[in-house]
């Protein structure tokens, strides 16, 4: 595979997290998987206040960790595939923070992008909100950390937000995939269309709807 590094990237009920890990299986790579135990999301969730601050820097100092983590020699033994790109993390900051906590934050993410190198290519993995919600209602809720599901209005904003901010995405090689339809979590064919639409992959934006329906 051309493509050394692979980010896999997408809102809230998408499936980016199963299907890094499906694709790095699939292709005999690694995975970088975001680390979802943050321990202020319960009360981020809840509205308490300063929360959404404590989220958003725990986030991405974790990001930071990790991705400073991956050396220029894993690349060359095999493919890492990660399920979150570090750009991203302005989305959720500027959805959540206010004014007074985004001038606290930015400032941060300033030091730390200077890092973190990026992705050689970026899967974004489309939905519509209804689609999202749907798939965020078969999901189980993590009662014992008191974590609720997002209410449907974030989930539109936040589904808009990412819109917005791949839609001027240029840093790297970017593969739009709408997801509606698109089952790799159980479905092999999907998963190898991918991989084929990945190998195809040039310089700039290209847009993929997969034939195969869901099984």
């Amino acid at each position: 595979m051309a493509f050394r590094y692979i980010a896999i990237e997408g809102p809230i009920g998408v499936g980016k997290t199963r299907l890094a890990e499906r694709l790095a299986n699939r292709i005999d790579g690694s995975t970088i998987l975001e680390d979802a135990d943050n321990p202020f999301l319960a009360d981020f969730y809840n509205e308490r206040p300063g929360a959404a601050l404590q989220a958003q820097l725990f986030y991405i100092l974790n990001r930071h960790r990790q991705l400073m983590g991956l050396r220029q020699a894993d690349l060359f033994r095999h493919t890492v595939v990660c399920d979150y790109v570090f750009d991203r993390d302005k989305i959720f900051a500027y959805l959540n923070l206010d004014d007074n906590e985004l001038f606290i934050y930015q400032r941060l993410y300033d030091v730390l992008a200077q890092d973190v190198a990026p992705p050689d290519l970026v899967v974004y993995l489309q939905a519509p909100t209804d689609v999202l919600l749907r798939r965020l209602t078969d999901q189980p809720v993590d009662s014992e950390r008191h974590i609720p599901q997002p209410d449907a209005e974030y989930v539109r904003e936040l589904n808009e937000a990412y819109q917005h901010f791949f839609f001027h995405y240029t840093s790297t090689p970017l593969l739009v995939v709408e997801t509606s339809q698109f089952d790799p979590e159980t479905n092999d064919d999907a998963l190898d269309d991918l991989v084929k639409q990945i190998n195809q992959m040039g310089k700039g934006t290209r847009y993929y709807v997969p034939r195969v329906l869901r099984s």
